[in-house]
């Protein structure tokens, strides 16, 4: 079974020059699991991306799998 944090936190890693610096955490609401999503400062525009369009593609993949396992989260990112 698949753990979305980890799978986020990998994701990020891959992205950013700073990947020691990648946190996520993650916090229920209702019936949504909300994952915050925390890089160093100057790899802010490598995780968002040109017009958000990675940060897009973040969510869409992170939903895809959320949806496999039956539940149902965001992903925010917190500078």
């Amino acid at each position: 079974m698949c753990d979305l944090k980890e799978l986020l936190t990998y994701i990020a890693q891959s992205l950013v020059d700073n990947p020691d610096e990648v946190s996520v955490t993650e916090r229920e609401e209702d019936t949504e699991i909300i994952y915050e999503l925390r890089v160093n400062q100057s790899d802010m525009g490598k995780v968002i991306g040109r017009g958000g369009r990675i940060a897009k593609d973040i969510r869409s993949l992170m939903r895809s799998a959320a949806g496999r396992l039956g539940k149902r989260i965001s992903v925010d990112i917190v500078d």
